[in-house]
């Protein structure tokens, strides 16, 4: 997670937006592909169904390395353009969220709970991304949202095959902000076109501490744009130190998304899938430290799952802190796929 909220009165006003006037009805709504006449905010039913062991075969398994299982949800939806959630990022409580699908379309909304355990999302809503032009970006050919950051209310969207950066001011019309294109890197536009932006992370301007050196700094990631190392691609822009560096790959692993902790450490969320082996999902630890102009990075894993627990294809994760305890939200991307979910699961750090 990037910089945390001033967000929250952002993603409150963005659920709140259910009550007045929007779309009722998934049909009313924005189709998933095309030109729309004029994107509107809908609002829409998320249904719930709780996934009571993150190991089917042992439900006293809880802990992972250093993550133990709180829980998770299996989310649906009869609104056609759910799916496909590549990002999200939270509120301070964990409650308000905001979220990208591969698509084009922003989510937002509220996460329900019983207790510590989730129980469903409330208050959701949903709307196009649009460009410059007040049209849907997806109009420009514009798709594969991946990623998403926030500093205040600002939201930087990364995407991924034609390698642009957007910024939405979401304090000037919620949802309905216009995207205005960020001046990156010349080398960021000649990433390839499917292995490119796949991961932001934005640095607090208030941030002290380690990663202080960063603050105000927009970190872009790659999924697998390898440099003559064989190492993954990855750019610093803005701040005092702009510049390019580098994150080892290891194990066929590749970048999914990142979210940088109180202390220090930067998430990898990684995955990996062959015909062979199925599945990976793993979580790489890395100092922010290591990250400046030139450096190479790697750190140690702190998760890695396979297909014989509770997986999916898992994009996005952010954390929160809950009475302590630094909390792991991670949501998978279904790709609208018949035979894959949309997860939603919780996990406590345990070691950090």
């Amino acid at each position: 997670m990037t910089g945390r909220f001033g967000r929250r009165d952002i993603l409150r006003g963005a659920a709140a937006l259910c009550g007045a006037g929007l779309a009722a009805s998934p049909r009313q709504a924005f189709a998933q592909h095309g030109r729309a006449a004029a994107p509107a905010i809908a609002r829409l039913e998320v249904n719930a169904r709780p996934i009571r062991s993150f190991d089917p075969r042992d439900a006293s398994h809880l802990r992972y390395g250093a993550l133990q299982f709180r829980s998770g949800l299996v989310l649906t939806s009869p609104f056609r353009a759910f799916g496909g959630l590549s990002a999200l990022r939270l509120d301070d409580k964990g409650e308000r969220f905001i979220a990208c699908s591969d698509r084009a379309n922003w989510f937002a909304g509220r996460l329900v709970y019983d207790g510590k355990a989730l129980s469903g999302m409330a208050d959701v809503t949903s709307a196009p991304m649009q460009g410059p032009d007040g049209q849907a970006i997806t109009a420009r050919g514009w798709f594969d949202t991946e990623s998403l950051a926030l500093d205040g209310s600002i939201a930087y969207v990364g995407l991924e095959r034609v390698n642009k950066i957007l910024r939405f001011d979401l304090a000037e019309g919620d949802l309905l902000a216009r995207g205005q294109i960020v001046s990156a890197p010349a080398h960021v536009a000649k990433l390839p076109f499917n292995r490119g932006l796949e991961s932001l992370v934005f640095v607090s301007r208030a941030r002290s501490g380690a990663g202080q050196a960063l603050a105000g700094t927009l970190i872009a990631m790659s999924e697998r744009a390898l440099d003559g190392e064989g190492r993954i691609r990855a750019f610093l822009i803005g701040g005092a130190m702009p510049g390019e560096f580098s994150i080892r790959r290891r194990d066929d692993f590749d970048i999914s998304d990142a979210t940088l902790l109180p202390s220090g450490s930067l998430l990898l969320l990684e995955r990996k899938f062959s015909l062979l082996s199925g599945l990976g999902i793993r979580i790489r630890r890395i100092p922010i430290a290591q990250v400046r102009p030139g450096a190479s990075v790697d750190g140690d894993v702190i998760f890695d799952v396979d297909l014989g627990y509770e997986i999916d294809n898992m994009e996005g994760i952010d954390f929160h802190i809950a009475d302590g305890d630094t909390v792991l939200t991670l949501i998978s991307d279904d790709n609208f796929s018949m035979i894959q979910r949309t997860l939603l699961l919780q996990f406590t750090l345990v070691d950090e």
